[in-house]
């Protein structure tokens, strides 16, 4: 088992020293964590989020959940700095839209905003970790990078919108 072919030569396009890590089938970060034997504050849960009619990924550690109070904040902060209305609400992408628009196997999602031509948004809780786990778009398979290159390479928006888990 590989990674797809574009999303091998978009991290060759960015020059991105990575580590593909197999592993048994995993379906969310959180069983990632627990089968790689890796904190899960170092494992990425990729979150494909509508705004409104706009897609865009929220990137948060594997041991949270997403605030949707806090991001759809942080989407309004950012649209008003480029003069953008506000978004009134947000909700998880529908599988059947990800299906046709997302590379990949739903819940394994590549948080690389060229390569799925969608804005990043980062919690800030990642960027503590030297190196975190992403998805491939496989459900066998991880990408470890690390967090200063991926930060370079992707410019995602930092701030914080994850809460504990329940």
């Amino acid at each position: 088992m590989e990674i797809s072919k574009r999303l091998s030569a978009y991290l060759a396009e960015k020059k991105y020293k990575v580590d593909i890590i197999e592993h048994r089938t995993t379906y969310t970060a959180w069983d990632t964590s627990q089968t790689e034997k890796v904190e899960p504050k170092e494992v990425g849960k990729s979150l494909v989020i509508k705004a409104d009619n706009d897609y865009i990924l929220a990137l948060i550690p594997a041991n949270k959940n997403l605030d949707k109070k806090k991001l759809l904040k942080i989407i309004n902060v950012d649209r008003k700095k480029k003069g953008e209305k506000n978004c009134k609400k947000i909700d998880f992408a529908k599988e059947v839209w990800m299906k046709k628009n997302i590379p990949g196997k739903v819940g394994a999602t590549a948080p690389f905003g060229d390569f799925l031509k969608l804005e990043i948004f980062m919690d800030k809780l990642l960027e503590k970790n030297k190196k975190i786990y992403v998805g491939s778009g496989e459900y066998e398979m991880s990408l470890r990078i690390n967090i200063s290159q991926y930060l370079k390479n992707e410019n995602p928006k930092r701030e914080s919108f994850s809460m504990a888990k329940k």
